[in-house]
């Protein structure tokens, strides 16, 4: 991980604001990581970090247009706006929206103004293949945190269960309306969403990226992350 922090520093330089992408699949630890480069950058940069949940549609917006099944595809984000703040954060501030994944649903009232970082590290879903070159609204390196599908499907479970576990002291978390269901069918069902969203959503639009983002790194079931592919010759 050192060696991880040190490139993406040495890659930063003297950038006024460096814009950092991270993304990959649904679960596969894209904020925990995304923690642990700013931990780690933090000694030698003033480091923001924003996750592109905050793009994504209303869910009242969602539900008119019967998308709410579809959330995190593609057409669930509002890329104008992503692309309106990464521009504006490089000129000094930008506002970013902010996502609370208890209610599942976007909280207005949260909104984070954020002001000439040295970094902005931003992740989830949302990028695009990137263009060549980059564009102003463009993250200036893309990093893709992989890991096998076994793996992600079981992280996934785990998470939706720690959830639905939270939501018995907070009725108005989106996961109380499984409050009802015991672990056991509740895991099952966590594996039927998985498929039927997540899994294709990840097949159609997350893998693609993998192929064109400037590092891959690998993590296992452990939590182990290591370098797949450094396309810049950073590490």
């Amino acid at each position: 991980m050192d060696e991880l922090i040190a490139g993406i520093a040495g890659f930063a330089g003297d950038a006024e604001c460096l814009v950092l992408g991270l993304t990959g699949s649904v679960a596969s630890g894209k904020s925990t990581l995304a923690r642990k480069f700013a931990d780690g950058l933090a000694a030698e940069a003033h480091v923001e970090t924003v996750s592109t949940d905050g793009f994504l549609r209303p869910n009242a917006y969602l539900n008119e247009r019967g998308l709410l099944l579809r959330k995190g595809f593609p057409e669930t984000y509002d890329f104008d706006a992503m692309a309106t703040a990464i521009a504006g954060v490089r000129g000094g501030a930008a506002v970013f929206p902010s996502y609370s994944h208890d209610t599942f649903d976007i909280v207005p009232d949260e909104a984070r103004e954020i002001t000439s970082p040295d970094i902005l590290l931003l992740e989830g879903l949302g990028f695009r293949v990137p263009s060549v070159p980059r564009g102003a609204d463009q993250p200036d390196l893309l990093i893709y945190l992989d890991a096998t599908e076994d793996d992600l499907v079981f992280w996934y479970a785990e998470r939706f269960v720690r959830l639905w576990r939270a939501a018995a002291d907070d009725p108005t978390s989106f996961y109380a309306q499984w409050l009802h269901m015991s672990e056991d069918e509740l895991r099952a069902f966590a594996v039927q969403v998985w498929q039927n969203i997540n899994l294709p959503n990840l097949h159609e639009h997350i893998l693609p990226i993998r192929a064109h983002a400037d590092v891959v790194l690998r993590k296992d079931r452990d939590h182990n992350v290591t370098l797949a592919a450094d396309r810049l010759g950073l590490f």
